[in-house]
């Protein structure tokens, strides 16, 4: 189902705990993605799913650009290197996607984009 995705339980914890420092609603878009993640166990996890320190390449469809990078946690973002914080817009949008998946994302300058997952490494 597109609008269904995955999360392991130290995923979500240690992301939920992140959020709990932060005293603001920029991150509101990524409570929602938590709140409908489906819990999986560590030996669940499906091939293809994007997780905490996973490499993967994915396109902006409307644009036709494609990118490589990994979902970190804030204190290892480096977006020179690919590592994207999983609190900035574009990780809290691709965090716990499969394989394909496909979504609707609104970016902060509010244009909605469709991001499509092309290969996880």
């Amino acid at each position: 189902k597109e609008d269904v995705i995955l999360m392991t339980e130290r995923d979500y914890l240690r992301i939920k705990h992140i959020l709990s420092f932060q005293n603001s609603t920029e991150f509101e878009n990524l409570e929602i993605e938590l709140d409908r993640a489906k819990i999986v166990e560590e030996c669940e996890i499906p091939t293809g799913l994007v997780k905490m320190n996973t490499k993967f390449k994915f396109e902006v469809i409307n644009d036709k650009k494609e990118m490589v990078i990994t979902i970190v946690y804030p204190e290892e973002a480096n977006f020179a290197e690919g590592k994207v914080s999983v609190l900035a817009p574009l990780g809290s949008a691709l965090i716990g996607l499969q394989l394909n998946q496909e979504i609707n994302w609104k970016f902060p300058d509010g244009k909605i984009k469709r991001l499509k997952i092309l290969e996880v490494y």
